[in-house]
């Protein structure tokens, strides 16, 4: 899309189905397998009627930080341009922070993680980065 940045983002969860890629974004995106080092997953439960209606479900992944770096969490890189990152945001409910992270492969990319567990120095907070 002309004058629209390309932004990277890594998905482990419910925005690598196509039904929430298609609410959300009104397109399906194509991506490829990466991995987050040092984070685990874990599940929460979603109650905001929009999100559950988008997913299909009210269970959510959630990465959060390891004390074990031979942790990863398995997840797909896409290319999106700035107003679907901002959908992304959108769908995400507030136990989720936007943060840019490194992955295995060694590519920068923006997650959605634990809202509480954001303060990782080897990480970067989108408000920090905005």
């Amino acid at each position: 899309m002309p004058g629209s940045a390309v932004q990277l983002l890594f998905s482990y969860g419910t925005l690598q189905t196509g039904q929430v890629q298609l609410s959300q974004f009104g397109r399906l995106l194509d991506g490829t397998p990466d991995a987050l080092p040092g984070y685990r997953m874990t599940y929460i439960e979603i109650t905001d009627p929009d999100v559950i209606a988008a997913s299909g479900t009210d269970r959510h992944p959630l990465v959060v930080a390891s004390a074990d770096r031979s942790d990863h969490v398995e997840g797909t890189v896409f290319s999106i341009t700035d107003a679907e990152l901002a959908a992304a945001d959108d769908y995400e409910v507030d136990d989720y922070a936007r943060i840019q992270v490194t992955l295995r492969s060694g590519t920068r990319a923006w997650a959605y993680l634990d809202a509480k567990g954001v303060a990782r120095p080897d990480h970067e907070s989108a408000t920090a980065a905005s």
